[in-house]
């Protein structure tokens, strides 16, 4: 257990608290792989997040063909770790299995709402999420892999994804080989705000936080990225837009109500 100085008071953080607080991306592993029960115990890890009216409405993809992970690595951008990684899996958003059971029970079932569309999302992200934290707990190392939404089409005739599925996003697992510091993140005074939402202070938190990106960078590239928060988000709002996702989760039968 560590103690954590805030406004003059010692605090004791558990265990859990300091493994949530010290994630970092690993994208460079050791060729150790994972125990097939171990990523079992994961999976059933995720299995236990918090989940909308029980729906659970998510699959998992464990991509075991080298060259299925190989392909996906050249769809998601050229992601080598991907296949290098000792695991690499798949998280779908999932409203096939829950909703053929719902009409199997005597349902006139509504398919292809929006809300259907954020209750799957939302359901994947919490249980991958739980998976990480796990991983986390047992030594693994891992990395989200948002990238497989570049090329989705592809990617789901890879995997062969039915209607009412979508890839999410990939993940990466495995041993570290590598031990990079913590990335910095936002002072909780930016992101927590008391009864209703306030930016009177926003262009300052912002500003102080740039300060500490570049810092960062600086001390880890040894002066040789000099950049900041702000000028790293430009391509999200520029050029990775990924405008083709709307008309493929509607071709997936999300998002049309």
């Amino acid at each position: 257990m560590s103690l954590l100085r805030t406004h003059q008071h010692w605090i004791a953080m558990n265990a859990t608290i300091e493994l949530l607080q010290s994630h970092r991306s690993i994208r460079k592993f050791t060729e150790q792989k994972i125990p097939r029960e171990l990523l079992h115990e994961l999976i059933r890890s995720g299995q236990c997040a918090a989940t909308s009216n029980h729906v659970q409405a998510y699959s998992v993809i464990h991509v075991t063909n080298p060259e299925n992970r190989q392909a996906i690595a050249e769809l998601a951008g050229g992601q080598a770790y991907i296949a290098d990684c000792s695991d690499f899996l798949v998280f779908c958003a999932d409203m096939k299995r829950s909703t053929n059971a719902a009409e199997r029970a005597g349902a006139e079932v509504v398919r292809g709402t929006t809300e259907q569309l954020v209750v799957a999302s939302v359901d994947t992200a919490l249980m991958a999420q739980n998976v990480a934290v796990a991983a986390e707990s047992e030594g693994l190392g891992l990395c989200y892999i948002g990238g497989i939404r570049n090329n989705p089409a592809e990617v789901s005739s890879l995997l062969r994804l039915p209607e009412d599925v979508y890839p999410v996003f990939g993940m990466c697992l495995g041993y570290p080989d590598q031990n990079p510091e913590v990335k910095p993140r936002l002072p909780v005074e930016s992101i927590l705000m008391e009864d209703y939402y306030r930016d009177d202070q926003e262009e300052q938190q912002v500003s102080g936080f740039d300060s500490t990106m570049n810092e960062y960078y600086r001390e880890r590239s040894g002066g040789n990225k000099d950049t900041n928060w702000s000028e790293q988000l430009k391509p999200l709002f520029t050029t990775k837009l990924r405008p083709h996702m709307q008309g493929f989760l509607q071709g997936k039968g999300f998002g049309l109500k």
